[in-house]
C-alpha cells in the first residue's frame, strides 16, 4: 500500500527520469537555468494544512501559498509597490486594450517549459497561449465546482453558454471554440469580454489563473492536487498531506534580476541593500511543516527550526513590548515586518439551515440576536492579544471601497438581544436556555478548529450565547475539513479569514453575491435586493461612485443576519538574520523566490 510519501518519491523518481530524456532541448529553450542554490533552505510553518495545490479546486490559502510558487500567471504584481502595481510575469509586457475596455491581447514570452513529468511522455513540453485557454475553461467545468468561478464567469464572450451545455450534458467540451478566447498563434491570446470590467487585470492575475497542462489533469485526473505540473520557480518534490510540503527549486526556471523600486516604507531601504541585482531565485529548497498548535509553532522559532514566522497571536507578551520587538529577540537579530492584513474575519450563519436559515421575522431576529450576543472587544483582548483592529464592513481597510467612517448595525448587546429574542417566542426553559417558538430544542453549533486559540474563540461565544439563553455546541476538525463541509453548504455556523485577491472591495462584496453560494458565498446567502446592488456596483468605476453601493450592501446584509464582521489581524512578521529579502506582500502569498538564504 503506497503512503503519500512513498507516492510522492516514486513521482520524484519519475519526473528525474523524465526529466533526464529532454534536458538538452529544455535548457536550449530556456532563458538560462535557475540559479538557485540547493543548500539554500528555506523553513516556514503554516498553521493549517492545505486541500492539495488544484487551485482551480479550492480557496484554501495554504494551497494557493505553495501554488503560487508552481504556476504562473500572464501579470502579477511588483514585489515592492505600494499601493499594489499590476506587471508581466509570462506576458511580454501588459496586454493591449482596445474595445473600449472589452478586449484584452497577451503575447507570452516563447521558450518556457513546464517542468518534466510523466505525462508529457519524456518530451519537453512549452507553455503556450493554450494552456491559458484550458485553464480559464476548467473554472466553469461544472465538474471542477470551483469556488472561484467569479474570476471569469459572465465575463468572457461565450464561456458561460459553454458552461451551460456541460450541466445539460454532463461532460464540458474541451475543444469547442469559444468566441470570446482567440488565440492568432501559439503565443498570443486574445481575449473578449462582454462588457467592460474594471477588475478584470486584477482577476488574470489570480494565483488560480496560472496555466496548467491539459495532459497533466488528463494523466491524474481527480488526484491532479497530488501532482501540480507549472512553469514557475518551484516544484513539488514531497508532499505528506497535513503534516510536510517540500518545494525544489525548478531547475529551467528562466530566473530574472532583483532590481525594485522602493516604496515609501522605510524598510525598503536595507532590502535594496541586500538583493538589489541578484540573480533570482536563490532558494533552492523550501520546507513547509504544517504545525496548527501555536505554541508548538512558538517553540520552533525560537529554537532556530524556522526561518520566518508570522509570531503566533499567544505569544505576543513573550515577544513583544507593545509594538516593538523584545530586546532578546532583538539580540538575537531578528528583525519585525508589521503590517494590518487586508482582510474581514467574519462569522457567518448559513442561510440554509434549518434551524436558523430562512426569511421569516422570527429567524431574522434570532440571527440578529446571536450576533449582538458575541462581544468583539473579548477577541482583539483575549483571543487576539491586542494584536487586531475591528473591522465594520465587508471591505477591509488597504482596499479600495474601504470606509472609515462606516459603523455596523450589529454592536455587542445582549440586552437587546433577549429582548428580541422575548418578542419573537423563544422562550426560557427551567434551565435558563431558550427553545424554538413551536417549542423544538434549539441548539446552535459553531465549527472551529482544534488550535488553543479557538478554544478562547469558542468561550467568547458561549459566554455571549449563554448571556442571552442560547444553547451551543462546538463541533472541531481541522481547517481543510471545515472549507469542504461549508462549500457544501453543511455547516451550521463558522468563522473564516478572507484575505484580499486583490486590492478592490468587489472581491469581498462578491463572498455574499447569490450565485456564488457553495463557491465562496459559504453562508449561502441570496438575496435579490443585495444581487442587484451587485452587480450594479460591477458596472460602477471603482472609485468614490461605488462607495454608496457598498453601504447599501453591507446594510442589507446586516439587516438579513449572514455574517457578524469580527477584525482584521495585525500580522507581526519575525525574520532571522540570515533572510534577506523579506517584505510580505499584501495579495502575493509567496515570497520565496525573491528571497535569499546568507548563512555563515
Amino acid at each position: 500500500m503506497w503512503n503519500a510519501e512513498k507516492l510522492a518519491d516514486v513521482r520524484s523518481l519519475a519526473r528525474r527520469m523524465c526529466f533526464g530524456l529532454g534536458l538538452a532541448l529544455l535548457t536550449a529553450g530556456a532563458h538560462g537555468a535557475s540559479p538557485a542554490d540547493p543548500n539554500k533552505v528555506v523553513h516556514v510553518a503554516y498553521d493549517a494544512a492545505d486541500d492539495g495545490f488544484d487551485l482551480v479546486k479550492t480557496q484554501n490559502a495554504y494551497s494557493i501559498r505553495v501554488g503560487q510558487a508552481i504556476f504562473e500567471t500572464l501579470i502579477g504584481y511588483d514585489y515592492l509597490a505600494r499601493p499594489a502595481k499590476l506587471v508581466p510575469r509570462v506576458a511580454e509586457a501588459m496586454p493591449e486594450v482596445a474595445d473600449g475596455g472589452k478586449t484584452y491581447t497577451f503575447h507570452l514570452k516563447k521558450g518556457i517549459f513546464f517542468t518534466p513529468d510523466p505525462a508529457f511522455k519524456g518530451k519537453p513540453r512549452e507553455l503556450t497561449a493554450s494552456d491559458y485557454a484550458y485553464t480559464f475553461k476548467r473554472f466553469l467545468d461544472p465538474a471542477n465546482r470551483s469556488p472561484s468561478t467569479n474570476f471569469v464567469s459572465g465575463k468572457i464572450v461565450g464561456l458561460d453558454g459553454l458552461a451551460e451545455k456541460a450541466k445539460k450534458s454532463g461532460k464540458f467540451d474541451y475543444d469547442a471554440p469559444v468566441s470570446g478566447i482567440e488565440i492568432p498563434d501559439p503565443y498570443t491570446l486574445r481575449i473578449r469580454l462582454n462588457g467592460p470590467d474594471y477588475n478584470f487585470l486584477y482577476s488574470i492575475a489570480y494565483h488560480g489563473l496560472g496555466a496548467v497542462a491539459r495532459e497533466v489533469i488528463d494523466a491524474y485526473g481527480l488526484q491532479s492536487g497530488m501532482h501540480p505540473v507549472g512553469t514557475g520557480p518551484y516544484m513539488l518534490s514531497q508532499y505528506v498531506p497535513r503534516s510536510k510540503v517540500v518545494l525544489v527549486a525548478n531547475p529551467d526556471y528562466r530566473g530574472f534580476t532583483w532590481d525594485f523600486a522602493p516604496s515609501a516604507d522605510a524598510w525598503d531601504t536595507q532590502l535594496i541593500k541586500d538583493m538589489q541585482g541578484k540573480k533570482m531565485p536563490q532558494v533552492g529548497r523550501v520546507e513547509i511543516s504544517i504545525i496548527e498548535e501555536e505554541q508548538s509553532r512558538w517553540l520552533a522559532f525560537q529554537d532556530k527550526q524556522l526561518d520566518n514566522d508570522k509570531l503566533p497571536q499567544s505569544a505576543t507578551l513573550a515577544a513583544m513590548d507593545g509594538a516593538a520587538l523584545k530586546a532578546a529577540l532583538i539580540a538575537e537579530g531578528v528583525t519585525l515586518y508589521r503590517m494590518v492584513e487586508p482582510e474581514t474575519i467574519y462569522t457567518y450563519i448559513n442561510q440554509r439551515d434549518p434551524v436558523l436559515g430562512g426569511s421569516s421575522l422570527a429567524k431574522l431576529a434570532l440571527r440578529r440576536a446571536i450576533m449582538l450576543a458575541y462581544d468583539t472587544n473579548a477577541q482583539i483582548t483575549q483571543m487576539r492579544m491586542k494584536q487586531a483592529v475591528r473591522s465594520n464592513g465587508i471591505v477591509p481597510d488597504g482596499v479600495q471601497g474601504f470606509d472609515p467612517a462606516y459603523r455596523t448595525s450589529i454592536p455587542y448587546d445582549p440586552v437587546l438581544a433577549n429582548k428580541l429574542l422575548d418578542r419573537f417566542g423563544y422562550k426560557r426553559g427551567a434551565d435558563g436556555y431558550r427553545t424554538l417558538p413551536d417549542g423544538a430544542p434549539l441548539l446552535v453549533k459553531i465549527n472551529n478548529e482544534p488550535a488553543a486559540i479557538y478554544k478562547i474563540h469558542a468561550e467568547i461565544w458561549k459566554r455571549g450565547l449563554d448571556l442571552v439563553g442560547i444553547r451551543s455546541d462546538f463541533v472541531i476538525q481541522n481547517f481543510a475539513d471545515n472549507l469542504k463541509a461549508a462549500t457544501q453548504c453543511r455547516l451550521m455556523m463558522w468563522s473564516g479569514a478572507w484575505g484580499a485577491d486583490f486590492p478592490e472591495g468587489e472581491n469581498f462584496a462578491q463572498l455574499l453575491y447569490g450565485p456564488n453560494a457553495g463557491q465562496g458565498n459559504y453562508a449561502c446567502y441570496q438575496s435579490a435586493a443585495y444581487d442587484a446592488l451587485f452587480e450594479k456596483m460591477k458596472v460602477t468605476p471603482p472609485g468614490p461612485e461605488r462607495l454608496p453601493l457598498y453601504t447599501q450592501m453591507n446594510r442589507q446584509m446586516e439587516a438579513d443576519g449572514v455574517w457578524h464582521v469580527d477584525v482584521s489581524r495585525v500580522r507581526n512578521w519575525l525574520v532571522r538574520p540570515w533572510v534577506k529579502g523579506f517584505k510580505k506582500h499584501p495579495f502575493m502569498e509567496s515570497e520565496w523566490a525573491y528571497i535569499d538564504i546568507e548563512k555563515h
